[in-house]
């Protein structure tokens, strides 16, 4: 099986991630921020990832710090469990429906880091959780694993929604990517021989 064990310290967090590509999706997610703890059980779900994540983080201050060092070590995960990605499929997308919400989501495994988001969420907090923290989440994400991703609201009105329409169609974006392409198993996906 495909996979990596993360351990990040710093003086603000001390984050661990235990990440399965081929699983079914089975999580044990303890942050600190239920709110992220809730879209990371939803992302291991539909990505049919298994995923362990602890952290530990200067909760006192915000949520920020444990927000965008987790999204950096599950990236970090990634990267180290696709290796030179050979075989994988490189590119998913998603059209998801959250009741009201719709999410877009398209990923490119390349190797070049880029992030273009329009949630344009309408409220400021989600119980404790800041909703401007899912941007530094998947930052952390994209330049650990660098791919570019693309995330959209096509329609939404309701925060919760939103984000975990976000987070839900993340998953099954990254699950299609990360695959291996049975036409293509052992060749690395690009013409110039590498990503």
């Amino acid at each position: 099986m495909r996979g990596a064990i993360i351990k990040r310290t710093t003086k603000e967090t001390d984050v661990s991630v235990t990440l399965e590509l081929d699983g079914t999706g089975v999580s044990k997610i303890d942050t600190g921020v239920p709110f992220l703890d809730h879209m990371l059980t939803l992302f291991a779900s539909h990505g049919c990832f298994d995923l362990e994540v602890t952290c530990r983080g200067d909760l006192e201050v915000d949520c920020h710090h444990t927000t965008e060092d987790v999204g950096i070590a599950l990236g970090e995960a990634f990267s180290k469990a696709l290796g030179d990605k050979r075989g994988i499929r490189r590119y998913g997308d998603t059209t998801l429906p959250m009741d009201e919400a719709l999410i877009l989501t398209a990923a490119d495994i390349s190797g070049r880091c880029y992030f273009a988001c329009s949630l344009a969420v309408p409220q400021a907090r989600v119980g404790n959780f800041d909703t401007e923290l899912v941007q530094e989440f998947f930052w952390g994400f994209v330049r650990s694993c660098p791919m570019s991703l693309h995330i959209k609201k096509m329609a939404g009105s309701n925060t919760h929604h939103i984000i975990e329409g976000a987070f839900k169609s993340f998953g099954r974006t990254m699950r299609e990517a990360v695959s291996i392409d049975p036409v293509k198993a052992g060749v690395i996906p690009s013409t110039k021989g590498v990503l």
